[in-house]
Order: structure tokens, then C-alpha cells, then sequence
């Protein structure tokens, strides 16, 4: 009996010692972003409103990344990231549970970094913290997520490389499948290139989509794509092909930052015109102090439709005061104005677009990242 005892004590002695060294070698962080607010509009459907309003400035979310040191600078990599409603305590990306992404892969510091699962493209990845230079609320975004640079949709299914750095400059790749016996039939690719030397940030990306949302399980799933969204009553999610390209660039100079980005994109429908949206951007970022940042960013887009076109006019200006490295509370106030062939304003992410060309919001809140 006591000599089972000892070898009982003895194995967990072994358990423990053998789980600090994986420990030592491994790890596992919690982290997330809290976030929500209160936003005015001064016309939704011929209506004011105020609301509450969850992930203004970041999308709220949870997760889990780790590593696992497998030597020779080769390491294991997962990450799995929750989205949610700060508000009602939903489940965003269409109620999935790891639905901002999940994958999980093998990086070198020699050869690079491959990931499958859950992921977003290049595109994504090189231009969207471009946008609104990174620190204005998802309503500065270009109307419609037109560019999915705000995360629309992220791509199912996928393989995705990226290469060590070679003085400032990366390249990217990702193939999404489509798990379906039509091997075209919900698939994606894209490619991007990104380059990083001092105050210096360039990049240029591209992607396609054959058939998204064409079925459930393919590569952009039909439960989380475009959906009633439209431009000259051509709706976006109809689209049998997308396709997505840009580029841009940010420059710091003492406390100020400028962006300028390009992105266009193209939605192929069922019997009709191509759509077609041209998004150009400039941003600046002013740090007053460590603690008080400014921000205005101007959007002009451009969209047409055969011998239809039509544009937007849109400003936010914004205002962020640091709390702490974790804490903040921001303003912004963003103008809409569509042409007269476009007919109605919308600001994308509010809930309903305006009675007229024109649309004012406002919003308030507070972020907190742990």
C-alpha cells in the first residue's frame, strides 16, 4: 500500500516537473478588447436617434494566442478570438464562437510563418490599419465596407504564408477552399506586399472571390458576407465574384501621422453591370501629448454601375484621451453627403441609412483593452 503511495506521489513529482518545462517553453495569453458608447444620428429613415452602441472604436473580443518553442527557431502558433456584443452579450460573425479568427500553424524565423483555420486576408491584414490611421471609430470606414478593410467578412477554410522580413519588406499569400465538390465554387486567394523602414509604412494588396457566399461551409460563408447593402438597387451580396486591390501609405513626422490609401473594388452580378467602387482616403494624426490625440480623416468614393455613377463626400474628425496604456475615451463626429444618383446617405455601421443625401453622427465611449 505504501509503496503504491510512493508511486503516486512519485508520478505527480514527474507531472509537475515535466509541466514546468513545457511552461517554460510555451505560453498562453487572455486578451481582449472591451468597447462601447453612445452614438446620435441626426437621421435615420426621416428619424433622429440615440443609441448604445458596442465596438465604436475596436470590435468588443476575447482570445487566445500561444506558442510552443519546438527549437531552431521553430515554434508552434494558435490563436483563437471571440467577437461579442458589449450591449446584449451576443455572439458576433454570425453566432460562431471563435468568430474573429481561429488557426492555428508553424513559424520560423528563417522561412516564415504558415496558419490554417479562420483568418483574415492580406488584404485586411495590410491595409486596414491604414484606415482612419488607425485610431477613428468604424463610422470614418468606407461606406459599405465596400473593401472589407473594416472585416465585413473574414475567409474560411484557409492556408495562409508570411515571409520573414528582408530589410522593411514582407510578402503574403492565402488560398481559402471552398470544401465543396465545385473546387471554384466559394473560393478565394489573395497576395500582398508590405514594407517598414523608419517613419516609412508602404503596402499593396489584392483578393478575389469566386462565388462568396454561395454555400455555408465554403470559403466566405453565406452567414457572414454582404447582405442587403446596395448601389443602384444592385445588392452587394448578390455578387458572383469580388474582387478587392489597393495601396497606401503612412509617414510619421515628430508627433504627427499621415495616411493616404487607395482601394477599389469590384462586385460581378447576375445580369447586370459590374459594380464598382474607387475609395480614396487621407488621414492625419496629431498627438497633442502623450495622452490627447486628434484625428480627421476625408473619404471620397466613387461608384459605377455601366452608364450609372454616383460618389460620397465624407469627413469624421475625432478626439481620444488616454486614461492609462489600457483606458481611453474618445469623440468623433462624422458628414456624409451622396450625390444625387446615389439619392441616400449611410454611414457605415449605423443602423439605417438617412431620408436624404446627407447623414451626421456623433459618438462617445470608452475602450478598454486587457
Amino acid at each position: 500500500m505504501n509503496s503504491k503511495i510512493g508511486m503516486a506521489f512519485a508520478g505527480l513529482s514527474m507531472g509537475v516537473v515535466l509541466g514546468g518545462t513545457a511552461h517554460a517553453q510555451s505560453s498562453v495569453t487572455l486578451y481582449g478588447v472591451v468597447d462601447t458608447g453612445v452614438t446620435y444620428t441626426n437621421n435615420q429613415q426621416g428619424h433622429s436617434n440615440w443609441e448604445a452602441t458596442s465596438g465604436n472604436e475596436s470590435a468588443p473580443r476575447f482570445g487566445l494566442m500561444g506558442t510552443e518553442d519546438l527549437g531552431g527557431g521553430l515554434k508552434t502558433i494558435f490563436r483563437l478570438e471571440n467577437g461579442f456584443n458589449i450591449d446584449n452579450g451576443k455572439l458576433g460573425q454570425g453566432g460562431r464562437l471563435f468568430g474573429r479568427q481561429a488557426y492555428v500553424g508553424v513559424s520560423s524565423d528563417k522561412f516564415g510563418t504558415v496558419t490554417f483555420g479562420r483568418q483574415y486576408n492580406p488584404v485586411q491584414d495590410i491595409l486596414g490599419y491604414m484606415q482612419g490611421g488607425g485610431v477613428l471609430t468604424d463610422y470614418s470606414v468606407h461606406p459599405h465596407d465596400n473593401d472589407d478593410i473594416n472585416n465585413t467578412f473574414r475567409v474560411n477554410n484557409s492556408a495562409k504564408y508570411v515571409s520573414p522580413s528582408f530589410a522593411g519588406l514582407q510578402a503574403s499569400l492565402l488560398y481559402a477552399f471552398s470544401n465543396s465538390t465545385g473546387f471554384a465554387s466559394n473560393n478565394s486567394w489573395s497576395a500582398g506586399l508590405n514594407y517598414a523602414n523608419g517613419p516609412f509604412s508602404l503596402g499593396a494588396a489584392y483578393t478575389r472571390m469566386n462565388n462568396p457566399a454561395s454555400s455555408a461551409v465554403g470559403a466566405v460563408a453565406s452567414d457572414n458576407y454582404y447582405g442587403s447593402e446596395s448601389m443602384f438597387d444592385t445588392p452587394l451580396g448578390s455578387a458572383t465574384r469580388q474582387q478587392i486591390w489597393g495601396a497606401g501609405g503612412t509617414y510619421t513626422l515628430g508627433s504627427a501621422q499621415f495616411e493616404l490609401l487607395y482601394t477599389g473594388s469590384r462586385f460581378d452580378v447576375p445580369a447586370a453591370s459590374s459594380l464598382r467602387f474607387d475609395n480614396y482616403e487621407g488621414t492625419v494624426v496629431y498627438y497633442v501629448t502623450p495622452f490627447v490625440v486628434l484625428a480627421a480623416s476625408q473619404v471620397y468614393t466613387h461608384v459605377t454601375q455601366g452608364e450609372l455613377s454616383g460618389h460620397f463626400n465624407q469627413t469624421t474628425l475625432g478626439a481620444k484621451y488616454l486614461l492609462s496604456k489600457r483606458t481611453d475615451l474618445y469623440v468623433n463626429v462624422t458628414y456624409q453627403k451622396a450625390s444625387s444618383s446615389i439619392g441616400q446617405a449611410w454611414i457605415e455601421s449605423d443602423t439605417a441609412p438617412s431620408s436624404t443625401a446627407t447623414q451626421v453622427l456623433s459618438v462617445v465611449g470608452i475602450r478598454h483593452k486587457f
